[in-house]
């Protein structure tokens, strides 16, 4: 079903580069809206569990959101919308454009090679948004016009709920897989048949915790599979 994996993480880390620290609070930053906690070291366990590609973005997301299109409303937090279009410019330069071409460009590489990629966008999300429980522990998004995808996810789904039957894991939740994301984009890139674009979302109560069950499930069942798919390429 496929023959190699990416990973990549969008929102790793908090960092500001010294020319626009004055526009977060430290505050701010600590929150779910600066990073996604816990999914820098997720993506690094996945990633070497299996010995995959890695991309990592480690600049806050405040500055410009990684996982959101050139033309979204939340490309930018306020503070950098309030920035003249030079330095706007600048910013999508240096941080948006440098992590987001070099997936495509390893993920059209590899395809060149007639190999078909995964690529897992690895995300977490906080329990309680706008007053309500999110009522999931692992999210697997995917795109359901795409059946390899769809596979993709359903099996994994399946292996998390056969090996840790307590997870509550759920596809498509606590976001739609073809809503706007670098997922998204890369599928219009790319055909069907050569790309597969999937966002693990964990929970931050289970994230946060290296040693929690959920993640613990998540890199022992992502192992499994991809040893699955290796099995039927032979």
């Amino acid at each position: 079903m496929f023959d190699l994996v990416i990973i990549s993480c969008e929102h790793g880390g908090n960092r500001v580069p010294a020319r626009y620290r004055s526009l977060f609070s430290p505050r701010l930053l600590e929150s779910h809206r600066g990073y996604d906690p816990g999914a820098l070291p997720i993506a690094r366990r996945l990633s070497s569990g299996i010995d995959a590609e890695l991309h990592v973005a480690l600049t806050t997301r405040l500055l410009v959101d990684l996982n959101r299109s050139l033309h979204h409303q939340e490309l930018f937090s306020p503070p950098v919308k309030a920035l003249d279009a030079a330095e706007r410019q600048r910013i999508i330069d240096r941080y948006y454009l440098s992590h987001r071409n070099g997936i495509e460009q390893s993920v059209r590489r590899e395809i060149t090679d007639h190999r078909s990629v995964l690529h897992l966008g690895v995300h977490t999300f906080t329990p309680v948004r706008h007053g309500e429980r999110r009522r999931a522990d692992v999210g697997l998004l995917y795109d359901t016009a795409r059946p390899k995808e769809y596979h993709v996810a359903r099996q994994w789904q399946d292996l998390l709920r056969k090996g840790h039957p307590r997870l509550i894991v759920r596809r498509n939740y606590p976001y739609r897989g073809a809503a706007d994301g670098l997922t998204t984009h890369l599928r219009a890139l790319f055909p069907p048949r050569a790309y597969l674009g999937l966002e693990l979302e964990v929970n931050q109560r289970h994230a946060r915790k290296p040693h929690s069950a959920a993640v613990a499930g998540v890199l022992e069942t992502f192992e499994d599979l991809v040893t699955r798919a290796a099995d039927r390429g032979q």
